[in-house]
């Protein structure tokens, strides 16, 4: 701390913009250590991730471009022509599976801790909003190669989001730009993925972090209840830093190692006027909600299956979203094993139905 106080581009900012607070913060802030320390580095893996997201998508940008005639070209130029435009690409659309990977193991592990309640319960609430951004940057991504796969799988997501009860239809004309899945619609994935889902994702992010740094890292009851000879903690900066940093190099290795030896295809170029091939899946962190659509018969007590299922999961999501504020209700010092065992179930049957959905 002292060499960067020394700095002279510090000590000219300082000058100018007061960094002392800046300073008093760095210093201070403590990490605490205990059995259940590592999933901590899970939020900052996600972050890095996302990073990476942001790095890689800037570069795909510079050539590739939107339409019916020129999306699927435009992506094959920059993976046959472009040096490195493959590996570029691969880890790009690698990552984007990774980051989603990562935020679930990160939403798991702060439900099992318990740390989303009082005074965190915000903090769950923005963390839950980027999970679902996150997905929502899969969906929109996935058509923009306009490759056969990525047109077939769109048209049965947005005919999904159609079943909606009331909004459904207007969501789907919107998300399409018209009736059909056509270059109009690779318009309006292309603008909700690169400008309105990563300008409201950055809100949300930069919400999560403030809460965060507000709060300082969750503490388990387990560790609160140890006396203080037996608490132990190390300094945010530069130790839990540098052991973040570790984290992320490491990552970065799979990363590559994915992206180099399992390159991801392009696929063959989307017609509108053949027929949908066989074996159309969305991606795998859909695949639970998809599976379960397909097993729920087309009628139940006069209401069609679909729709049952889309509001059933809607009100999940929205029961997981709210958490904080109704587990205390059904749970409480009384039950503390209920909330294990749901998240326990939930995990179960996210799994189970991704894999009977690969299997089928």
């Amino acid at each position: 701390m002292d060499k960067i106080k020394n700095n002279k581009i510090f000590q000219w900012l300082h000058e100018r913009y007061n960094l002392e607070p800046i300073l008093e913060f760095v210093e201070h802030k403590q990490v605490p250590m205990h059995k259940h320390s590592i999933w901590y580095y899970t939020g900052g893996i996600t972050l890095f991730l996302f990073i990476i997201q942001v790095c890689t998508g800037i570069l795909l940008l510079f050539y590739y471009q939107p339409g019916v005639d020129s999306s699927y070209e435009s992506v094959r130029f920059l993976m046959t022509k472009v040096n490195f435009g493959w590996l570029i690409r691969s880890i790009h659309s690698w990552s984007a599976n990774l980051m989603v990977f990562f935020a679930f193991i990160h939403m798991f592990s702060v439900f099992f801790s318990e740390a989303f309640k009082k005074p965190r319960e915000l903090t769950w609430v923005s963390g839950f909003l980027m999970l679902l951004l996150a997905m929502g940057f899969g969906f929109s991504g996935y058509l923009l190669p306009w490759n056969e796969l990525a047109f077939f799988a769109t048209k049965v997501g947005t005919d999904i989001v159609g079943d909606v009860p009331v909004v459904g239809e207007l969501i789907k004309q919107l998300l399409r730009g018209g009736p059909d899945v056509t270059g109009s619609t690779i318009y309006r994935f292309y603008a909700i993925h690169v400008s309105i889902l990563p300008l409201i994702f950055l809100v949300v992010l930069g919400l999560h972090l403030l809460f965060i740094q507000r709060q300082g890292m969750h503490e388990p009851e387990f560790y609160e209840s140890l006396p203080p000879e037996e608490k132990h903690s190390i300094p945010f900066f530069p130790n839990f830093f540098l052991r973040d940093l570790l984290f992320w190099l490491l990552i970065l290795d799979v990363l590559l190692f994915l992206a180099v030896f399992f390159p991801w295809e392009l696929g063959i170029k989307a017609d509108l006027f053949s027929s949908a091939p066989a074996g159309i899946r969305p991606e795998w962190y859909f695949m639970f909600m998809f599976q379960s659509l397909k097993m729920i018969p087309a009628k139940v007590l006069g209401i069609e299956g679909e729709i049952l299922g889309i509001v059933f999961f809607g009100i999940l999501g929205l029961l997981w979203l709210t958490v904080p504020f109704w587990e205390t209700v059904i749970a409480g010092k009384k039950r503390p094993w209920l909330m294990k065992v749901i998240g326990l179930l939930a995990i179960i049957y996210m799994i189970a139905l991704t894999i009977i959905g690969y299997l089928v």
